[in-house]
């Protein structure tokens, strides 16, 4: 079934959100965020995009994604997932496309059409799902400042944006008289998403952040509370960067784990 590029439900009285960006393959990163979300008591997992790329195990990571979108978890399309069935309207670095290509050889024909027909949003009650941006999904413009923020909030109703691609964690905010404002949530510390003001939310990456912290980004929202949480998750990212090289990929996606950049 062919799925739509927004996709719209609902939710009744409150949830938690546990939301996972940027995989990127990145099977070590990935099982110690399961671990620790185990403690979190989330009703629904939300995956903001690029499973595949970068990391030694895109079919593992798949695996994992399909299994929990099958049991009700949010999942949408990213960049680097679009481009394993067309490479239109994708501008790669020469490294960067050496990997896709030998991560392409990796993806059965399910997994390939799985990705295929991600949407690129979810429009979930007042909250937004996509990976880039929510004026334009499908460039896959970055959201890099209070300006690319802003068109992102003004290009829907929802109250609470919440986008990927950017591997660094971030809180924009836009108050009720446009003035915008940002700042870099705490590790492990509650904040308050004021329904006063309309928040663009990144989370961070799972399997490839770079901020210079190389422990592991995912995050959780509570609607009800409209609280919002940055988790850092250290992981052996040695060994992460090990399979990177037996599998013959670039140095460079091994060597950057060890740092975060």
């Amino acid at each position: 079934m062919t799925l739509p590029a927004v996709a719209w439900l609902g939710y009744s009285d409150s949830m938690k959100f546990a939301l996972l960006s940027d995989l990127h393959a990145n099977r070590q990163a990935l099982e110690a965020v399961w671990e620790h979300l185990q403690l979190q008591q989330v009703d629904r997992l939300v995956f903001l995009g690029d499973y595949v790329d970068y990391g030694a195990d895109p079919a593992w990571t798949l695996d994992f994604v399909m299994r929990e979108v099958a049991k009700g978890a949010i999942a949408v399309k990213g960049n680097h997932d679009d481009a394993m069935a067309t490479q239109d309207g994708h501008q790669f670095s020469a490294h960067v496309q050496a990997s896709l290509d030998w991560t392409v050889q990796q993806l059965s024909d399910a997994h390939k059409a799985f990705l295929a027909e991600l949407p690129l949003t979810v429009k979930l009650d007042n909250c937004l799902f996509t990976h880039a941006n929510a004026h334009a999904p499908a460039s896959w413009a970055y959201v890099h400042d209070r300006l690319q923020a802003a068109r992102s909030l003004h290009a829907t109703t929802a109250s609470v944006v919440f986008c990927g691609h950017m591997h660094e964690p971030c809180l924009y905010h836009q108050s009720r008289n446009g003035k915008m404002g940002e700042f870099t949530p705490v590790n492990g510390v509650a904040t308050e998403l004021s329904p006063s003001r309309h928040w663009l939310v990144i989370p961070g990456s799972v399997g490839q952040p770079r901020d210079g912290n190389p422990a592991a980004c995912y995050a959780t929202f509570d609607t009800a509370q409209h609280l919002f949480t940055l988790h850092r998750v250290p992981y052996d990212h040695d060994s992460a960067a090990a399979t990177i090289l037996a599998a013959g990929l670039p140095d460079m996606n091994a060597n950057r784990l060890a740092h975060g950049i």
